[in-house]
Formats: C-alpha cells, sequence, structure tokens
C-alpha cells in the first residue's frame, strides 16, 4: 500500500497511560468488611488472596470491563497423586463430578442410593475376578442394576443450571498436578454459581458410573492411536523413570481403565478434595466484599485434612543421548526434550528465557536460522514447568524429502549457537519487552487473569515472584543464558523420531455390552428448581458516551478519536483508510503482501525484527468500503512504533 494512496479520512483509536511505572512488589495484609487478605503492591491484577478458617484459598481479581466472571475451582491434584494400582483415577473422578449430589441429579435419592450401592460392591468384585466368562456374567449384573439406577437418575442438571444462568465454557481438565473445574458466568449470577459449587463438591453421587465409561475408554482408545500423544508419553516416560511424570499418565493404563474402583475414586475425593487442598479463584465484575462474605459462608461446611506430600527419589543423570522411535500415520518430527529442575529452582526463570531465544515465533535462533531461511518447515521450542522438574522441550518438522536425522542435526547446531553465546544481547532486551507486553494484555482480560491465578495457584508459586517476573527477567545477562545452556543442554537428552508408517496394531479397551439408559432428562429436581427461581444479583449498565467518553480532534482532513488508558501502559493506534475491496479486488491481496515487503533501506526480516525488539506489531485487514492498519504496542516505544510503519 502506497502512502500516496486515497482516503478521505483516518481514525485514530489510540490508548495511552499516564501512569508511572511501579516496579516494587511486596506482600502486604489488609482487612475489608471482616476478612483479612494478601495482596502484592502494585499487582496490576489487583488480587486479594484470603485463606479461610477451614484452609480454602480464595483469590479473587476484580474488573468492571465486562460483566461477566471467570470461575475456577481448582484442586491441586492430578495424575501425579493417582495410586499406582489405579491410574486414570483424578481424571475419572473429574467426569462423575458433573453427575450431582444426592440433592440433584436424583428423582428419589433414597431409592437410587440402595440400587447405587448395589453396583458398587459388583464393580469390587469384578476388579477382583480373573476369569473372562465370570467377569461378563458380574457386568451383566452391573449393567442391569444400573439400568433400575438410571430410572431415578436426571441426566445433565448441572449443565442446565449453568446453562440456564448464562455462563459459557463450562468444563473442567485434569493434568499431572492439577484438577480444575471451570465456568465463565454472567456477573448477575455469581450467587447462584457459588450456591451450585457449594453444593457440588459437599457429596458427589458417582451415578450414571457405567455409561461414563464409554466416555473414557473411547478417550483413551483415541489416545492409543494419536501419534502426538505417544511422542509426549514416550518423552516423559523415558525423562523420567522414578517420578509419576513419566510413571503415569493422566488418563491411565488400559488395565486399571478396564478395572474402575467406586471405592478408591471416593477414596481419592476425600483425600484430596478438601479445602486446604483446593481453590476458588475468580475474576471479573464483582465487589470483592461480598463475594467473600457469600464464598466463607457456603463453603464454610468444608472440613481440612492433613495431606500427604508427594515424595519421590532422584533421577539417574542421562549421561548419553537416547533415541526411540514411535511409527504412526501423521506426518514425520522430531522431538528432543532435556531434563530441568522444577519450578521454583534458582535456574527456573533462565529455563523461561532460554525458550524463547531459541524460538520466539519472531526473531529466535530457531525462527531466523531454520524457519524463515526455510530450512526446517517447523520449529519450535519452550519450557514445560512442573513443581518437581521440567523439560526443555523441542520440536520440529522436515522440509520435503528431509531426513529426521538432518533436522536433528540442525536443531542441535542452533542449541549449539546458543552455548556459544552466537547470538545478538539486544535479542534479550526485545524477548523481555514483548514478555512485559504480553503480561500487561494479560491483566486486561478477566479470563487471562483468572488463569494466570489459577495456575500460580496450582503449581504452587509465590505470586509476588509473577508480578515481578519482567522485573526479575530484566536482571538476566547474556552470559547467565550461555551459563546455563553449557550446565544442562549437553548429550543428555532424549530424541524421538516420529516416523511416517503403519502403525503397529495398539491393544484397545473393549467396550462392555451397555443397555441403553433412560434418565429422565424432562424432570427437575428440587435444588434445581431453587436455583433457577433466585434472584439475579443486581447489575447497573455502564453506557458510553460518545460526545463526553471520546475525545474527538482534526489533524489535516483527518478525524482523531481519542481515548485515553488509565489502566495500563499500552497503546493502540488504528489508520482507518476510506478505501476497501469494492474499489479495487486486489486490495485484500496487497494487504495480505505487505508482510513479505521491505523498503528501499530495510528488509522484511528487518522490519519484522525491528517491530519485535520495541514489542510492537501492525497488521493491515481490507474489508468491503475501509481499509484498516492497527499498531499496538508498549507505550513508551509508540513513537518509534508509527515511525516504523510510517
Amino acid at each position: 500500500m502506497k502512502k500516496s494512496m486515497l482516503f478521505l479520512f483516518f481514525v485514530v483509536n489510540a490508548v495511552f497511560t499516564t501512569q508511572a511505572q511501579q516496579t516494587d512488589h511486596q506482600w502486604k495484609e489488609a482487612e475489608a468488611a471482616g476478612y483479612r487478605y494478601k495482596y502484592v503492591t502494585n499487582d496490576p491484577m489487583k488480587a486479594r488472596f484470603y485463606t479461610l478458617k477451614n484452609g480454602l484459598t480464595v483469590i479473587l481479581s476484580p474488573t468492571p470491563k465486562d460483566p461477566r466472571i471467570q470461575a475456577y475451582v481448582a484442586v491441586k491434584a492430578g495424575s501425579k497423586t493417582d495410586p499406582a494400582t489405579n491410574t486414570g483415577l483424578a481424571h475419572y473422578l473429574e467426569h462423575m463430578l458433573f453427575k450431582g449430589t444426592d440433592k440433584y441429579g436424583s428423582l428419589d435419592w433414597a431409592k437410587e442410593k440402595v440400587e447405587l450401592d448395589k453396583i458398587d460392591a459388583l464393580y469390587e468384585q469384578y476388579n477382583t475376578t480373573k476369569d473372562e466368562a465370570q467377569r461378563k456374567i458380574i457386568y451383566r449384573k452391573i449393567d442391569s442394576i444400573s439400568g433400575v439406577a438410571s430410572t431415578y437418575a436426571i441426566a445433565n442438571e448441572y449443565d442446565k443450571m449453568m446453562t440456564a444462568m448464562g455462563a459459557q465454557g463450562t468444563n473442567a481438565f485434569t493434568s499431572f498436578e492439577q484438577t480444575v473445574y471451570t465456568d465463565d458466568v454472567p456477573a448477575s449470577a455469581i450467587d447462584k454459581y457459588l450456591t451450585v459449587q457449594a453444593e457440588r463438591f459437599r457429596n458427589p453421587i458417582l451415578r450414571i458410573f457405567h455409561t461414563e465409561l464409554e466416555a473414557v475408554y473411547e478417550e483413551k482408545n483415541r489416545s492409543l492411536d494419536n501419534d502426538g500423544r505417544k511422542v509426549f508419553e514416550t518423552l516423559f516416560a523415558t525423562l523420567f523413570q522414578k517420578h509419576n511424570y513419566g510413571l503415569q499418565t493422566t488418563i491411565g493404563t488400559v488395565e486399571h481403565l478396564k478395572n474402575p474402583s467406586l471405592v478408591e475414586i471416593r477414596k481419592y475425593f476425600n483425600t484430596y478434595y478438601v479445602p486446604n487442598n483446593m481453590g476458588i479463584i475468580l475474576s471479573g465484575d464483582f465487589n470483592p466484599d461480598t463475594v467473600i462474605a457469600t464464598i466463607d459462608r457456603m463453603f464454610g461446611y468444608m472440613q481440612s485434612k492433613p495431606i500427604k506430600k508427594y515424595t519421590f527419589a532422584p533421577e539417574d543423570p542421562i549421561t548419553a543421548q537416547i533415541q526411540k522411535e514411535i511409527v504412526g500415520p501423521d506426518a514425520e518430527s522430531l522431538t528432543i526434550g532435556f531434563r530441568l529442575p522444577g519450578n521454583k529452582d534458582k535456574d527456573a526463570l533462565l529455563a523461561d528465557l532460554v525458550g524463547q531465544v531459541l524460538t520466539n515465533g519472531r526473531a529466535g535462533l530457531l525462527d531466523l536460522n531454520l524457519v524463515k531461511k526455510q530450512k526446517l518447515l517447523r520449529a519450535n521450542a519452550f519450557t514445560y514447568a512442573l513443581i518437581d522438574h521440567g523439560v526443555l522441550y523441542f520440536s520440529a518438522s522436515p522440509t520435503n524429502g528431509q531426513s529426521l536425522e538432518e533436522v536433528k542435526t540442525l536443531v542441535l547446531g542452533e542449541i549449539e549457537n546458543l552455548k556459544k553465546g552466537n547470538f545478538d544481547e539486544e535479542l534479550i532486551v526485545s524477548i523481555i519487552n514483548n514478555i512485559k507486553k504480553g503480561k500487561i494484555n494479560e491483566s486486561e482480560s478477566y479470563g487471562d487473569r483468572a488463569s494466570a491465578l489459577m495456575d500460580a495457584f496450582t503449581a504452587e508459586l509465590d505470586w509476588k515472584d509473577q508480578v515481578a517476573y519482567v522485573n526479575n527477567l530484566s536482571k538476566i545477562k547474556k552470559a547467565d543464558l550461555i551459563a546455563f545452556a553449557n550446565k544442562y543442554l549437553g548429550n543428555n537428552y532424549v530424541c524421538i523420531f516420529k516416523r511416517k508408517g503403519e502403525a503397529p496394531q495398539s491393544s484397545k479397551i473393549e467396550k462392555p455390552q451397555i443397555t441403553p439408559v433412560a434418565t429422565n432428562p424432562d424432570k427437575q429436581s428440587a435444588f434445581v428448581k431453587m436455583v433457577n427461581d433466585m434472584p439475579a444479583t443486581p447489575a447497573t449498565p455502564v453506557f458510553l458516551n460518545f460526545d463526553k467518553d471520546i475525545q474527538k480532534a482534526k489533524l489535516g482532513n483527518a478525524e482523531v478519536l481519542y481515548v485515553p488508558n488509565k489502566d495500563n501502559s499500552l497503546f493502540r493506534l488504528r489508520y482507518r483508510y476510506n478505501i476497501g475491496t469494492l474499489n479495487d479486488n486486489t486490495l485484500g491481496l496487497a494487504a495480505q503482501y505487505v508482510q513479505f515487503l521491505g523498503t528501499n533501506t530495510q528488509t522484511a526480516e528487518q522490519i519484522t525484527k525491528a517491530f519485535y525488539k520495541i514489542a510492537c506489531s501492525f497488521n493491515v485487514s481490507t474489508g468491503e468500503n475501509y481499509t484498516t492498519v492497527t499498531i499496538e504496542g508498549l507505550q513508551e516505544n509508540f513513537e518509534a512504533a508509527v515511525k516504523l510503519y510510517e
């Protein structure tokens, strides 16, 4: 797009900060509405950390920008704490937390319980029986009694309640060290949401269990044929031979999944789903003083219990590269993993930065030296940080006709460049600027706020360090990264060649014969009716006044619209040109082509690096009537970004 391009006007919608950068971060205590809480000074998320009398952690990060709340109920337990005899158990339990309690999900709990107790006993008998013919007889009994029990069950009452209150993204997930239940609810439904969650974790009932087995079996069978899953599990099993990161998988073994124990699932719930091992994390439009009182009242019934800490033996050092092969239908790829210390180790911060120096999408060693020069189709490196260990994780894909051995040589060559310091020290500054921008962006969204706080909670990270993350990164020098690389990145890695071919036949879980059950989807429990009838929490709408909230001016023939940003140090600038594809149908193609073009003084690569260095970016989009250029980034680099675009 030439600078002389015809336009009638452009619109600038820039947000600037007027606040000075604050860098001092300390834990402080305060009290409001009768509740004491901790907070970190100069925390952009303004998070309050409460610990209730029963040990329940509550983290509240109010922000009024959207009339919604991202909510997590997080448990610091996952596949790492699965019993060795019942792997996949945490994941099973996650599925069952959607089935209701003795108050909802049932038409007649007293009668349903009689049948469910029979099913419990039959599963224990089934698990200890080895004779296949006898096992089938027992399972037919389970199937028959489940049909009777289902006549008292009401399907999907949790989902129906959440949908009725306007929730979005209702889901849950399990990984090595966390099981997390998530909902995005309207601010006006916060009381309803907390009422449902308090009940949900009070006495979950493992009803309609054998039909849920079908879903878990299908998930496991799909994973057995998934090349990416096989590579990941092989990498971790090879790196960690004494730790449950490698000894167990989140979804569990075929043998354990075929022999589920409702008794063990309940035991796991009673062990780990206790308030001193759980957190409620909310970010969005709410009054924290009101919400903490509501949570205290509703979750006060929970009783704390001692949690036995997971212990493990040190791994034996890897003294020479270990190579594995996976064969499957997906495209060929290379994966390399180096074992690193856990997320609280003093070198964890360096590990994060090393991953970014190697690849950040625009200016890393793998990006510039391999991908942009088309020596590889794709390459990526990042730090996979967990509590007890970490992994520096590389993946790369070959170009047409290239062998995986050649890919490996190229990737290891860039690791050598890192170890020798063959990179510009300014790259560190560029990366830190972009991380700074990312952290500021994170604080703008209620969803991102809640996610960051939840991850820190389950990873047992100090929030003060998370707030000070950019400041701490800024102290790292090039020599520190070189020393880290030479300390950890030797001939001590696991390499996996994912080759294309016919995969060996995997041993699938044979699904038992299950008779379809009727679960009264048209019925409703008294608890659900009570929740639906609860009044909405009063919410005051906020309207934009275009005459007062947006400042207007003229710059030559152009109209300028301006809104100050009082929240953070980001800017966004938009030029809107009065020309689109209706004027010229090649304009859409031209807009996409800009990213590949240089100027008479700079190549496209130099321009990309220049924008990355100042943590700014620009994007061109074309519609039928208008073409818009968006520039955004750190306010301190506003002038440099505009000059670069111009």
